[in-house]
């Protein structure tokens, strides 16, 4: 998948793992024993319990397919689960989410679903020559009559 949608399932798969490494980080190796657990996912505080819920669509979604990338999940979800730091661990599992998400746009719409909706960012600026930014890195801003830069 190249361009636009291939950015797209990359971008998709990075929202995703901070959820699935929460539920990893919470429940260690037994993550993968609780897919389907009603009763876990009641318990659960929101983030883990989104992170779960992820899993478990991403994995039960999966088996049966011969690409065999829920069995590549679950093994890489082993592999944070036993170095939750590891950044390698880390990526290796957001490769393997993204491959199942580019593989199955259907699959792809359902995580999409699942995610919170994107925080909506209000910048404002208030009087005369006033400058609104959510974020200004190396540049100079520069207001008033005759100001000049330096």
């Amino acid at each position: 998948m190249t361009g636009s949608a291939g950015q797209d399932i990359a971008q998709l798969a990075a929202e995703v793992l901070p959820y699935v490494s929460a539920a990893v980080g919470a429940y260690g190796m037994r993550v993968l024993d609780q897919i389907g657990d009603d009763t876990v996912a009641a318990v659960s505080d929101a983030t883990v319990g989104l992170g779960r819920r992820l899993l478990d669509r991403l994995l039960t979604r999966r088996r049966g397919e011969t690409d065999g990338s829920a069995a590549e999940i679950s093994r890489a979800v082993r592999d944070l689960a036993a170095s939750p730091t590891d950044s390698d661990a880390q990526a290796a599992l957001r490769l393997r989410i993204r491959a199942a998400l580019a593989a199955d746009p259907e699959l792809a719409a359902e995580v999409r679903e699942l995610l919170p909706a994107p925080a909506l960012v209000v910048v404002t600026a208030h009087g005369a020559r006033s400058v609104a930014a959510q974020s200004i890195v190396g540049s100079v801003v520069v207001t008033g009559d005759g100001s000049l830069p330096g």
